[in-house]
């Protein structure tokens, strides 16, 4: 008996593309399948128009925008696969993927597998085959552009548009953060896992297509501000140890860099972001910039 697979999207204003992915598992081969959607910031019901798309998609609608990390805890609260496969609405799925993902969980010692990422636009491209760790001066990490093998391999964090995840390991290691609200949360996520024993992995024989930043744009304000906030969270809460190097790095560098290039450019909200994130990353606020 094939092992139930809870897939969870997480829908912010782009009814049309998750109609999309939707479109895409319901092409997959793999029958044990539970498909959820959690409609974030919805102030309606789009249950009639997913269901026309994939009969029987569960949707969960959440008048209050929660974010990327509390819309996917929704999700994983009301699934009940013993596998649970995050995937972006913003992507297309082939088949193949979920059978080649469950086979590297025989292991009880994996506790997370990635697919390689490629562009939707430019499907010969990788997005992701892996990440660099946290460098801690700069509090940066890089993708990882060329899968380092043909055979699974390690990586130090998941990328959060497409990765399985034992239940198991989840209910020992706990959900998402919600603190960070939208990116950092899964290096973090990643970083509780790796804590608790578990490795995390890359499959490098199968793949996902990314349309990439369609919620968050690809370089708007929003973007900007989470990214600064939760860099700065990041690194606090970790008690890396060279905090005062990274201060330094962040204040100096960084600082002047990003606002050399929004007076440049008379982006100014992305000026009243970057400022912004400043001051909450430092008092950790938690919402501090709600889209609209």
């Amino acid at each position: 008996m094939s092992a139930l697979v809870s897939i969870i999207t997480v829908n912010y204003k782009q009814a049309q593309v998750t109609c999309e992915l939707l479109e895409s598992i319901g092409k997959l081969a793999y029958n044990a399948l539970e498909v959820i959607v959690v409609d974030n910031g919805q102030s309606g019901d789009d249950t009639s128009l997913y269901q026309s798309v994939l009969p029987n998609v569960r949707v969960i609608n959440s008048s209050e925008n929660i974010g990327f990390a509390g819309g996917n805890n929704l999700g994983i609260q009301a699934a009940t696969g013993e596998f649970l496969f995050l995937v972006n609405n913003d992507t297309e799925l082939d088949n193949g993927l979920i059978e080649s993902l469950l086979t590297h969980f025989e292991d009880d010692h994996v506790g997370a597998v990635s697919p390689i990422l490629k562009y939707y636009d430019h499907p010969d491209q990788i997005q992701f085959a892996g990440f660099t760790e946290i460098n801690p001066i700069t509090g940066r990490n890089e993708l990882v552009r060329k899968a380092k093998s043909s055979y699974p391999y390690c990586t130090p964090y998941f990328h959060g548009a497409a990765v399985m995840l034992r239940r198991s390991v989840v209910d020992q290691c706990g959900l998402m953060p919600e603190e960070f609200f939208l990116y950092y949360e899964e290096l973090e996520w990643s970083r509780i896992i790796r804590s608790h024993g578990f490795e995390l992995l890359v499959d490098p024989t199968v793949h996902v297509l990314h349309k990439e930043s369609i919620s968050t744009g690809k370089n708007s304000p929003l973007k900007l501000y989470y990214q600064t906030r939760n860099r700065l969270h990041f690194m606090r809460r970790n008690g890396f140890k060279n905090w005062t190097l990274f201060m330094l790095f962040f204040m100096f560098l960084s600082t002047p860099k990003q606002l050399v290039r929004s007076l440049l450019s008379r982006e100014w909200a992305h000026l009243s972001a970057f400022s912004k994130a400043w001051t909450d990353g430092l008092l950790h606020k938690r919402f501090g910039f709600r889209p609209l």
